[in-house]
């Protein structure tokens, strides 16, 4: 049971991009299974996809994003950390997750299905309760979305990882505007998201300079002594921010093949953050 139950909550994770909300919405549809008639049930373990993945649809299809400080961004997730019931393997990365926003729930869904599960269009149809070639047409959109988006799946080494941290943090503690520019590529998007109990300075930047200027001034207001580890969210580097033994702020990375920062998403809503927990990679 425990194996089905992290392949739900994984199902639903990757498609509500809540980790508290997907244990939710698993609780609920097992719950609701021990009550049920089975006698109709042939596969169980198929039954429960299709109602988590039902159930998450029609979740996002309701959520109305809060009004929050800055852009709404996913509850990062630490393999590192034991409590974490997600599979490892198929979950998605940060940045996907990201832009899977973007789509609607069914897009989402079949997307997911499909890239990050290898399901056939007729087995989508089925679990989705459309048609197979519906599915196509969902996947088709999704993938016009995301290829427009210029996402790129490179996951870094660790080693890649940290030497781009550390030059990150380094740049950050000395106030070195000129050093951050040369770590980001030009089109480089910073997404901050408060929630909707901290302001932050700005939702977005987009640019070298722009993005450089924003981090200085928040490391000089906002971080200046605190505490940083270096730890991986969603398969990506980031670099958490301390205040004693409570997480402050987090910079998620996307980083390119050569190592330059793509995308940097910082997660200061505490909501998303408190179950995090301080590692000792510095």
């Amino acid at each position: 049971m425990q194996k089905n139950y992290n392949k739900l909550l994984t199902y639903a994770y990757n498609i509500v991009g809540s980790y508290e909300d997907a244990r939710d919405l698993v609780q609920d549809v097992l719950e609701k299974y021990i009550t049920l008639d089975k006698s109709s049930i042939r596969h169980e373990s198929n039954f429960l996809i299709k109602s988590t993945i039902n159930h998450a649809i029609n979740f996002k299809n309701r959520q109305s994003k809060k009004e929050v400080f800055g852009e709404w961004l996913p509850e990062p997730v630490s393999f590192e950390n034991a409590d974490t019931k997600l599979i490892k393997e198929e979950t998605a990365t940060y940045t996907m997750l990201v832009l899977l926003e973007y789509l609607n729930p069914k897009e989402r869904a079949a997307f997911i299905l499909k890239e990050g599960f290898d399901y056939s269009h007729a087995e989508i149809a089925e679990l989705l309760e459309i048609s197979a070639e519906n599915s196509r047409q969902l996947l088709s959109r999704a993938n016009k979305q995301l290829k427009d988006s210029k996402y790129t799946n490179y996951i870094p080494h660790s080693g890649q990882s940290f030497e781009s941290l550390g030059k990150y943090q380094k740049a950050l503690a000395q106030a070195d505007i000129l050093e951050l520019q040369n770590l980001l590529v030009n089109d480089i998007k910073l997404s901050a998201d408060g929630g909707t109990k901290v302001q932050v300075v700005s939702g977005s930047e987009i640019g070298k300079a722009a993005t450089a200027t924003l981090l200085v001034y928040v490391q000089q207001h906002f971080l200046m002594g605190k505490t940083f580890t270096f730890q991986f969210f969603n398969h990506q580097p980031a670099i958490c921010f301390w205040e004693h033994e409570k997480l402050h702020n987090c910079h998620i990375l996307q980083l390119s093949a050569d190592g330059l920062i793509q995308k940097i998403y910082s997660i200061v809503d505490p909501d998303k953050l408190k179950n995090i927990t301080k590692l000792s990679h510095i």
